[in-house]
């Protein structure tokens, strides 16, 4: 019987892993996404998201919030972030056999910084979600992902209210949710529904908008539990 071949790292190949995160937001009554545009190549001066190499040192999650960071200038603080998918088709980064691990990711408005652009990238923007530029690298296909990740968010747990300031009315509520499915609700179906779940309350506060004040809501602290047993909305 002849000897095993020494184990040697050095005979296998090594692919690389990257972190990219697509970030959600709702701005002037659309659902949008942040893109940054590529300043090197391969891809350079294409719109892409946030993302880049996992360091040695540092988790998956560590590396999308230090990227975000980087080159967009929103912090950890700021958002919700969960991971989405891994993607790997051998053939979709031009440089090498590259792993990236996808983020979905949520701000709401009022929680937004000054954009900044970082090294790797040229510029940081919003798009709208549904109809973006030319994406670089598989982002097209990974935006869709993360579209319908979302939509499912949104009807099955209270997730979205990290697209929402802290308290808002039963009426941007359903306007945001609105904006997502992007399907118009029935207001009376939407607020019994939303009734059942008891994902909400009242605040002592209203919204004076020149006609009758509206009263301000916010998301009950124990809230952002996923609901597997029902469907909450549409």
């Amino acid at each position: 019987m002849t000897n095993p071949k020494p184990y040697n790292p050095n005979d296998y190949d090594r692919p690389s892993v990257t972190v990219d995160v697509v970030l959600f937001t709702i701005l002037d009554g659309t659902l949008q996404v942040l893109l940054i545009k590529r300043k090197l190549d391969p891809f350079a001066g294409q719109w892409a998201f946030p993302g880049g190499f996992v360091r040695i040192t540092e988790s998956l999650d560590d590396a999308a919030y230090r990227e975000l960071q980087e080159e967009t200038g929103v912090a950890r603080e700021a958002v919700y972030l969960e991971q989405l998918y891994t993607f790997g088709d051998p053939d979709r980064d031009p440089r090498m056999r590259i792993i990236t691990v996808a983020y979905f990711a949520l701000v709401g408005a009022d929680k937004i910084p000054q954009l900044r652009s970082g090294d790797d990238a040229a510029d940081a923007r919003w798009f709208s979600a549904y109809n973006p530029p030319p994406l670089a690298f598989d982002h097209s296909e990974i935006l869709a992902y993360a579209i319908t990740r979302l939509r499912y968010k949104l009807e099955y747990s209270a997730v979205g209210f990290q697209l929402l300031p802290e308290t808002f009315t039963l009426r941007e509520l359903q306007q945001a949710y609105e904006i997502v499915l992007d399907e118009k609700l029935d207001k009376r179906n939407f607020r019994n529904k939303l009734r059942k779940a008891d994902v909400v309350e009242p605040t002592p506060h209203f919204r004076d908008s020149g006609g009758r004040p509206a009263r301000l809501y916010r998301f009950k602290a124990d809230a952002v539990a996923e609901v597997k047993t029902r469907r909450l909305f549409p």
